[in-house]
Formats: C-alpha cells, sequence, structure tokens
C-alpha cells in the first residue's frame, strides 16, 4: 500500500507536474471572470519555473544529501560484503530490447564490480524488485545478475534480492536474505543523494552499513550555487530527484522506517 501511495503522490507532487498544472489553471483561469488573478499565477509560474531552470535551485535542494556522507579512506578494512541498490537499470526498457542497458544512474553497478574485485573475498549482494506499477514478471534483480556476470563477476560470488519494490523493502528483504551479524561489516553502495535516507533505512534494519556514495548531481563546489544552467531539463531533473528525496526522509521518518530524519555519518 505504502508503494503504490507513494507513486500516486509524487504524480501531483512532482515539481514540474506542479508547474504545468499552475501554468494549465493560469490559461483556463484567463478566459473567467478571475482573469486577472490567472494573469498573476502565470507570470508568478513563469519567473519559478525560470529560477528552476538556470538557477541554483536544483543545488540548494541536492547538496545537503550529497554532501551528508562520504566515502570511506584508502586504509578502509575489507567489508564483508558489498550491497548494491537497485535504480540503475530499467527492467521493461531491458525486457523489451533484449539488452542489458545502465540509465543515469548506472555508476552503483559499475561501483559494485570495483569493489567486488579490490575486495575478493566481499560477497557482492543486489537488491532491486520491480518499481513498475504493472508487474511484468522481470525484476531489476535479473537484469543485475546478467550484467554483473559479464563483467566478470563470478556466480557464486553474487547474491540477488528481488521482492522490492522501494528504499524500505531492500533493507529488511536483504536482512532477510543474507542475516547479517553484529560483527559484520558492509559497504553500502546508492547514489549520493539518496545515500541518507538509505543508510538510515538499513541502520534501523539492523545492518551495519558504512556509505559508498556512487553517482552525483553536483560538482561539489561552489559553482554549484553562481554558474549559470544551460539545460533547464537537467536543472528540472535534479529539483525533481532531490525533492522526492526530501519527502522520502520525511515520510519514512515519520512511518518509523529510519533512525533520524537527516541520518548523520
Amino acid at each position: 500500500m505504502f508503494f503504490w501511495a507513494s507513486k500516486l503522490f509524487w504524480v501531483l507532487a512532482e515539481p514540474a507536474n506542479l508547474l504545468v498544472f499552475a501554468m494549465l489553471v493560469g490559461v483556463i483561469g484567463m478566459r473567467t471572470s478571475k482573469a486577472r488573478g490567472a494573469r498573476r499565477l502565470l507570470t508568478a509560474t513563469v519567473i519559478v519555473s525560470a529560477l528552476c531552470a538556470f538557477g541554483p535551485v536544483g543545488a540548494l535542494l541536492t547538496r545537503p544529501l550529497e554532501d551528508r556522507f562520504t566515502r570511506p579512506g584508502p586504509d578502509m578494512a575489507a567489508p564483508d560484503g558489498i550491497i548494491v541498490l537497485g535504480g540503475a537499470m530499467n527492467e521493461v526498457v531491458n525486457d523489451a530490447r533484449g539488452v542489458l542497458m545502465l540509465d543515469e544512474f548506472g555508476s552503483r553497478m559499475t561501483e559494485g564490480v570495483a569493489l567486488a574485485r579490490r575486495f575478493p573475498k566481499a560477497r557482492l549482494i543486489f537488491t532491486g524488485g520491480s518499481a513498475s506499477l504493472l508487474l511484468s514478471g522481470r525484476t531489476e534483480a535479473d537484469d543485475a545478475r546478467g550484467l554483473f556476470e559479464a563483467l566478470g563477476v563470478p556466480r557464486d560470488r553474487l547474491t540477488a534480492e528481488d521482492r522490492s519494490r522501494n528504499t524500505y523493502e531492500n533493507a529488511i528483504f536483504t536482512r532477510d536474505l543474507i542475516h547479517p551479524r553484529a560483527d559484520e561489516r558492509f559497504l553500502l553502495v546508492t547514489s549520493g543523494f539518496h545515500m541518507p535516507r538509505a543508510m538510515g533505512v538499513f541502520r534501523r534494519a539492523g545492518i551495519n552499513v558504512v556509505p559508498w556514495p556512487a553517482d552525483y548531481l553536483t560538482r561539489g563546489d561552489a559553482s554549484d550555487y553562481w554558474r549559470l544552467r544551460q539545460s533547464a531539463s537537467d536543472s528540472m531533473r535534479a529539483i525533481s530527484i532531490s525533492t522526492k528525496e526530501w519527502i522520502g526522509l520525511v515520510a519514512y521518518r515519520l512511518a518509523g522506517m529510519t533512525d533520524a530524519l537527516l541520518p548523520s555519518p
């Protein structure tokens, strides 16, 4: 139920959708007796859209998430396992095309392989079922197995959890699958903006995890705040992703799924 509610809520709460809805209301209002208010709404919507498209709004929302956790140093002790979160492969498109294709967050997958080679005794664990509202029978775990094996990871080192549909289920189903001991440490590989929520959920589930953020949406320096964006679509994409993550942090905390509103290192 939580999965369905979150998907339907996001259709209405997604920032770009809200701006389009506001413009539609303004256009319709121009043909009514509320034309003056409609013009004000349209003007405000255009200004907000421009600020979001070319200003630092995305960085202001994303940087606190991406800067929250950093990778361990080069002298890090070998982990017992490497947990890679799903969200980097589109099982529906891959099934239709018959390919193993990574999306914009694919570096979490390649980082998982690189870590598996760096720590040859560690288990490589992938967690991810299907995020599609209409289940197709194919899961992201199916694609992950094929990709990891194609990149040289032996099958006997792989463990794949294929039932989870959100981050909370990633943690719970992974815990139930691997039965981690209190003295075991696992590297947690996911996108930098998603790391705070993921760390909170996995800690709450009783898994001793160490953050290994992979892909980033920002540069991580002062230019994130002052440079003029050249791609409105990229800016809106960053705003959408980070807004969804902040909403997710609040929702997960209210539901008792994380150990803090904004988990800390």
